[in-house]
This record gives structure tokens, sequence and C-alpha cells, in this order.
């Protein structure tokens, strides 16, 4: 029998969710922070005529005497008028906000070329001075072929050299190093009694004192070991990116979507919603809608964006809404990290949090995205919050925090002349109740930049 196609019709019911574009918004304003938010708010007030920002500073301009006060602040301030009283720096309430904003530091290659330009250098020297700095890298270092300048400038190895040795010259010591060895031997030439043994170390032989071979550099250069323990102490105080100092790029600041503070023995949630509180409908475009005898088109205008600008605002509410019944539930599960510190914060998954306010955990992950939570111990992300952990004998949970903090306790407490390996940490920490293997207390150690045992052993006290 042959196989027959055919075009039909076929009615049929089936069921499938769709994403309207007001769910669509309300996932997107979930998870924004409080300044993306801020941002999308001012773009959608700009591009819809039914939304108005409202000014933090509206009723003060309103009023004559509040806005002339302020302006005589301006005005004694620009004339350096000493018209503000001295505030101790535990004070952070200030009348005037330009104290509180801070100065942009210098680069590193401003800093440079100002140092350049007070040295005695002859025209062709100063020029590749000055290209070299052009072309240091975030860490300081310079990655540059001198063939390539040689040629670039017509100059001759002598005169690269001579370069070469006023960029060293500068400060920060090391920077313009074209090697991690160069850039320590270049710090431990500065001091004002450079260590032999410490510059051949660190010319010679890093990668030994990586592995923590102190013998073998001992028994090479015909030394002490407690001398090669001392010279090694010396190359750690050098600095490895002598221009990490210097930002290439402007500080970027956290605000806080959530405070958290403790009011007599109870923790006060406060949301970041002024962009909820500076949102308002055009009381001027309802009336227009309302009225009657308007043309069908700009009626249905004015609705579309009305409907628009109501979407807004419920998910706005929806969003502060889920956000408060979150923290609750966080300060709930973590009561004792809030009450004593961060050494008692305790595992926990967005699935928990999902089913005390019954929600879904991936609405708990927007929820927590990109966020943060001002607390009396500090500011932190809101995935903080969200520990893994370990079993204890005691039945709780441990978080991987707190782990960590035993297991550097344990370290800093430790023989350094016979340091514990990661099998001895394993069993002083399962005495204590920590149920953690050998391969655990290593990926821990490592995670926190803590060296093996190896490279942790000291030969003199």
């Amino acid at each position: 029998m042959a196989l027959q196609i055919s075009f039909d019709l076929v009615q049929e019911q089936r069921m499938k969710l769709l994403m309207t574009p007001e769910l669509r918004q309300a996932i997107q304003l979930l998870q924004y922070s409080a300044v993306e938010l801020e941002q999308y708010i001012q773009e959608q007030a700009n591009e819809n005529p039914l939304l108005e920002m409202i000014s933090s500073y509206s009723d003060e301009l309103e009023n004559d005497e509040a806005w002339r006060q302020r302006a005589e602040k301006w005005l004694n301030y620009i004339s350096g008028t000493n018209y503000y009283p001295k505030r101790s720096a535990v004070n952070n309430e200030s009348d005037f906000i330009m104290d509180m904003i801070s100065s942009d530091s210098d680069s590193l290659y401003d800093m440079l070329i100002e140092q350049l330009s007070f040295l005695e250098l002859d025209p062709i020297t100063q020029k590749v001075c000055r290209f070299l700095i052009g072309n240091l890298d975030e860490r300081g270092y310079l990655d540059i072929d001198y063939k390539s300048v040689c040629k670039r400038f017509q100059i001759d190895l002598r005169t690269w050299s001579t370069c070469l040795e006023v960029l060293h010259s500068m400060d920060p010591a090391g920077v313009g190093a074209r090697s991690l060895s160069e850039c320590i031997v270049i710090q431990l030439k500065r001091k004002e009694c450079p260590n032999l043994i410490a510059i051949t170390i660190a010319d010679d032989y890093l990668e030994d004192v990586a592995k923590g071979k102190l013998k073998k550099i001992a028994q090479e250069l015909q030394v002490e070991v407690s001398e090669v323990q001392d010279a090694i102490d010396l190359i750690k105080e050098c600095n490895p990116r002598p221009g990490g100092g210097y930002a290439v790029s402007k500080p970027e600041y956290i605000y806080p979507d959530v405070i958290v503070e403790s009011v007599d023995g109870e923790f006060s949630i406060q949301l970041d919603d002024r962009y909820h509180s500076n949102i308002k409908l055009n009381t001027q475009y309802i009336q227009l809608i309302k009225q009657a005898g308007l043309e069908q088109s700009t009626t249905s205008y004015l609705k579309k964006w009305m409907q628009s600008a109501l979407w807004l605002m419920k998910g706005l509410e929806q969003r502060r809404d889920t956000i408060y019944r979150v923290v609750e539930a966080i300060i709930e599960k973590q009561k004792d990290f809030f009450e004593k510190g961060v050494s008692f914060i305790r595992p926990l998954t967005l699935k928990q949090i999902g089913e005390e306010v019954g929600l879904h955990e991936s609405t708990i992950s927007r929820a927590t995205q990109h966020k943060y939570m001002q607390t009396p111990h500090g500011v932190f992300p809101f995935r903080f919050f969200f520990p893994s952990g370990l079993s204890t004998d005691s039945g709780m949970d441990m978080s991987m925090k707190a782990v960590k903090r035993q297991l550097q306790r344990l370290i800093h407490q430790e023989d350094k002349t016979k340091p514990l390996s990661d099998q001895k940490l394993s069993r002083l920490l399962q005495d204590k109740g920590i149920h953690i293997s050998r391969r655990t207390v290593a990926k821990y150690r490592e995670e926190m930049g803590i060296p093996s045992s190896t490279v942790r052993k000291r030969y003199t006290k």
C-alpha cells in the first residue's frame, strides 16, 4: 500500500504558557539592581508622556526661604567663607553634597609623566621614555620588543639601556620591569642594605621558591637554609604588581537595595524604593482621557500609554513586595548571622527560601541577583546569604565560610617549623565534628591562597 501525503485542516485545543508583555516586564524589573532600575524608570518616563518623575527637592524649592538658605550656602562656599562647622570623621551627615564626593586619583601614566618632566634628559631619551610609559600594562610591566623600539626611534642598544634605567628609577619601585624576577630585583636593589642572597634568589630561583625547595637553593648557593628563609621573607615584602594601586577606571560604588537595622532587639527592613515614591501619573493627561469629544485615535494613543504606565507601577509594587518577603525569610533563616556575626552564617539554598515565601526558585534567583544588603555587620551581596555547607556531628550544617575560618585558624596557630599537612588538618576538623575530606581541605586552602605545608615550612622561628 503506497504512503499517501496530503494537507488537512484540523481544529484542536492545546494549552501552553505564553509570556505576556506584562509578565516579561515584571521579571525584568525584579532582577534589576537599584541603580539599573532607576535608569530604566528614567528611560520609561522620558518615553511615556503619562509618567512624571518628581524631584526630591521639589517641595523645598517651592519654599522661597528654604531656597534662599541653600543658595546662601553655595555662595558662602564659593567665596571661601568658612561657613560649615568642623565635623568629626565619623559623622556621615553633611548639608553639602560636594563634601561627600571622592576625588579621582592620578593614573600611573600621569604620575610617571610628571616624574619624567623633572628629569634633565636629551630630547630623544625623553621621547623614548614617554613612549615606554605609554606601553606599560595595568601591572606596571613593560611588554614590548626592544628591537621594534630601536627601529622606531632609530636608537642603539646603549640609548635603549639608558631609557630603561630611567624608567626603572621611577616610583613606584619595580615599574617598567619586563618580568616578575626583574620587578623584584629592582625593588630589592632600592633597599638601604641590599641582600645579595635575596637578589640572586629572585633572579634565578623563583620557581624553586614557589615549590618550597629551600634546601636545594641553600645547597647551590652554599649558605644556611635559615639565610635562604630570611632572603625569601624580603622577597615577599616586594610588590609583584607595582602598577596595581593605580586604577585605570573610575571606582564603582555600591548602593544597598535593602538596609537591615537592629532596633530594640528586632530587625527592621528598609527598602530603597525612592524610585517608587518619585514616579506618578500625569494628572493633566488623565483629565484629557476623561474628556468627551476626543478623536478615537487620540484616545487610543493615550490609553495605550496609560496601560503601559499602570503595568510599570504594578510591576514596581510586585518587585517591592517580593524583595521584602525574601529579606524577611533570609533574616529568619540567618538570624544567628544578624545577631552574632559572619562566623555564624549557615548553609541556605534558594529552594528553601522559595518554599518559605511560596515562590518558585527561579523567582528567588532573580530577586537576589545583582542586589546588596546593608546589615549591622557590613554590606553583602544577597548571594552571600546562600553558602554551601558541610554536615557536623551536632546535626547542624556549617557553612563553607565558617569551615574556612576554622581551617585558617588552625593554620595560623600551627608550629611553623612543623606545619600541618592537609591530612592532619582534615583529622583536626573531624575531631571538632566537621566531616571534611583531605581533598576538600586542599580545595579550601587553595581558594584562600594558603600554600601547602611544604611551602609554609620555616627553618627559623
